[in-house]
């Protein structure tokens, strides 16, 4: 019987990629709810938080920093990846539809890396991996 080949070269990092995908989008993510909630960076958008941009930015920065430490990821990825689906038809789209001029690409971008990381998973360097070994 034989085993099956181990990975070699770049596909044997893949999973640790995976987690740099998911750490380096959470905390971009999460800078857009700290200027919402917190107006860091600077920022002339402050909306009051019982508002539904407030309500986002709640979500980006909470739900950016449970991704960022890879805690309760996939159901918090999903979530975010719904949040950035409706974002893109409910606050750019009906403006126009290319996300090019809709300023929308980043609202496309979040919604599918966070779909892939609910379906992958948070990789190895993640507090949800830590408790899986333990």
């Amino acid at each position: 019987m034989t085993s099956a080949p181990s990975q070699t070269g770049l596909a044997a990092r893949a999973p640790e990629m995976l987690s740099v995908l998911r750490i380096v989008s959470a905390l971009i993510f999460t800078l857009h709810g700290s200027q919402k909630i917190f107006a860091f960076p600077p920022s002339e958008q402050t909306p009051p938080l019982a508002s539904l941009m407030g309500v986002g930015g709640l979500l980006e920065l909470v739900g950016g920093l449970l991704l960022l430490v890879g805690l309760f990821t996939r159901p918090v990825a999903f979530v975010l990846s719904g949040m950035m689906a409706v974002a893109y038809w409910a606050f750019h789209a009906p403006g126009n539809l290319f996300p090019t001029l809709n300023g929308g690409d980043a609202a496309i971008l979040y919604c599918f890396v966070f779909l892939y990381i609910f379906v992958a998973g948070p990789g190895p360097w993640s507090l949800d991996a830590l408790m899986r070994r333990r």
